[in-house]
Order: structure tokens, then sequence, then C-alpha cells
């Protein structure tokens, strides 16, 4: 069957080569690489999806309904030690 397609100039330089150094046909060499694409295609959409399997880390140390305020009160001691480390 005969067709017509764009093939980019990188592309079909790399082709020829292919086929020069392969002693073979640029048909031949474009057929092998499609088929070898479609195939490797169909095997990797037969693979499982990943899925993350949740952890429990227990329960939290601390109120998290404030956890802004807590936030703010650690950072507040943090201040505080640095402030008298330097004095």
């Amino acid at each position: 069957m005969r067709t017509t397609l764009r093939i980019d100039d990188d592309v079909l330089l790399e082709l020829k080569r292919r086929a020069q150094k392969d002693r073979s046909s640029l048909t031949r060499i474009v057929n092998r690489i499609l088929r070898r694409g479609l195939t490797a295609r169909d095997t990797t959409a037969r693979r499982r999806r990943y899925r993350e399997k949740p952890a429990s880390m227990g329960r939290p140390r601390a109120n998290l309904d404030r956890s802004l305020a807590l936030a703010a009160a650690l950072e507040d001691e943090s201040v505080a030690e640095k402030t008298k480390l330097r004095k």
C-alpha cells in the first residue's frame, strides 16, 4: 500500500542513515520501526496502573484544629531561645 507521510528532516536523515548502515531500503526500515513502535505500545498498555497504598500514621499528638496557632507558638519559642543564646 502506498501513502504519503510528512517526516521531519532530522527523522528522515536518521532513517536514511539506518537504512544505509543495514544495507536495506528506506521502506523496510520505516516499516520495521513502525512495527516495533506499535508492538511496544501494545505491551505497555497492558501494564497495571500503580496504586499507592495508604498507611496509618497513628493519632495526632496535637490538636490539629488550631494548627496555625500551634505553629505560631512553636515559632515564638524558637525565636525566644535564639534570643537567649545571643545575650
